[in-house]
């Protein structure tokens, strides 16, 4: 997997992907790691809240900051750039008329749609909150877009590995959000060039993990 092969298609980022706990001390250039971002942001949100955040963290004291938030673990250390993915479960209280007026100038949205879709947006979003929900519709979204941001630098020839075990106020701390309680923290994910290589592990067969129509439906999943 290399920049002189060109980009990886879809299903093969998929399908190549490693999770790399070793990497290169090589930065990451400014401008892919730019594109990385703005790929990583096209993911999906609820209701198009966009209430999800990308830090870039690539200055020695921060990523130091992330590794003792890791528990002393060494991808954030040698990788040249961690994102921290953040979720916000309070964005859409916040203006959304941006948003609303990206749309229509895209002719994506009506004029009659915007309108109606603002207020069913709130009423989603309080039904949400009576039901403690929010922070959990918020992670989801932040992970949805860490997940195209793994893709893409797969794609780009970069190595990424998404990590799940940290410490959340010590991730806080590290990015500056320590007193923002409104904010959650949904992924890190060190990015760089892969110090190691890692042989597939495998999956199980899809006829075990895929059901048609119900859960553990003998028919195994699409044939």
């Amino acid at each position: 997997m290399t920049q002189d092969a060109g980009p990886l298609t879809v299903p093969q980022a998929i399908r190549t992907r490693r999770s790399i706990r070793h990497y290169l001390p090589d930065p990451v250039p400014e401008r892919q790691l730019a594109e990385l971002i703005d790929l990583a942001l096209e993911a999906p949100s609820s209701w198009n809240v966009q209430a999800r955040f990308v830090v870039a963290v690539s200055d020695d004291e921060g990523r130091a900051a992330l590794t003792r938030a890791t528990g002393g673990q060494p991808h954030p250390r040698e990788a040249p750039v961690t994102l921290v993915f953040v979720a916000s479960g309070q964005a859409w209280r916040e203006d959304l008329s941006d948003i609303y007026d990206r749309a229509r100038r895209n002719g994506a949205w009506s004029e009659a749609f915007v309108s109606g879709f603002s207020r069913a947006t709130l009423d989603f979003q309080r039904d949400l909150e009576r039901r403690g929900l929010l922070r959990e519709y918020a992670v989801k979204d932040a992970v949805i877009a860490a997940t195209y941001a793994i893709l893409a630098a797969t794609s780009m020839g970069l190595a990424t590995s998404p990590m799940n075990g940290w410490d959340e106020r010590e991730v806080k701390r590290a990015i500056g959000v320590e007193d923002r309680e409104d904010l959650h923290i949904a992924m890190l994910l060190p990015v760089g060039r892969p110090a190691e290589t890692r042989a597939h592990p495998g999956r199980r067969p899809r006829s075990r993990q895929a059901f048609t129509g119900r859960f553990g439906h003998a028919g195994g999943g699409p044939r």
